[in-house]
């Protein structure tokens, strides 16, 4: 008895747009898992089965493929902010913006974790503060007529949503790992901070002590 020819795999064929995507994910994957640094385009190509011109073919390298990731991401997240304003007051506002905000790090773990690590070195956009500033910019509106109605500088506004984006920021990137309490218990003792502080601004706010100099 003669032995049986070994089966040939047979490769699915993808288009170019279906690849495309295809090393976009698996990149986004190994990109959250172990960062830019040490994601390499070997392992990105043997992750999807092509040789490594295929992904230079597609991205023209590492930091190219890096950059179409972080920027789905950062549209994906300021979208979630943007479309979770809806009319309401200005408390009911920043519960939006805060809850949104944890939406997106429960529903795309990986891509928060893409965004809050370090941007490769010469890159100019993606960085995480860069993110934050675009989110501020999108609910800055909100703390302006809040501003106007307690008869306090809405110049300030920008200034003070940059603060409370990075408040929220920075507890969403300790909830990734603890997720506790629950998501929306988080997001109410955010908003009992922001708000509650809010309330309770001063016009032309000092220092009770002076540094030394």
């Amino acid at each position: 008895m003669t032995d049986p020819k070994p089966r040939r795999t047979t490769r699915i064929r993808m288009t170019s747009a279906e690849r495309r995507e295809q090393l976009i994910v698996i990149a986004r994957g190994l990109f959250a898992e172990k960062g830019y640094e040490a994601t390499s385009v070997e392992e990105i190509a043997s992750r999807a089965e092509v040789s490594k011109p295929v992904v230079y073919e597609h991205f023209g390298g590492k930091e190219g493929l890096y950059a179409v990731v972080v920027d789905r991401e950062v549209r994906k997240l300021l979208d979630t902010v943007t479309a979770s304003l809806t009319a309401g007051r200005a408390h009911e506002l920043v519960e939006q913006a805060a809850l949104a905000l944890l939406d997106y790090i429960e529903n795309s773990s990986d891509g928060f974790r893409i965004l809050v690590r370090d941007s490769p070195v010469g890159s100019s956009s993606g960085s995480f503060i860069s993110i934050l500033s675009d989110v501020a910019t999108r609910v800055e509106h909100i703390l302006a007529e809040e501003f106007k109605r307690r008869s306090l500088d809405p110049k300030n506004a920008p200034m003070y949503a940059q603060m409370l984006v990075g408040m929220v920021a920075l507890t969403g990137q300790w909830w990734l790992d603890v997720r506790r309490p629950k998501k929306t218990d988080v997001a109410a003792h955010l908003v009992n901070l922001a708000w509650n502080g809010l309330s309770g601004l001063e016009a032309k706010p000092t220092l009770s002590t002076r540094p030394h100099k």
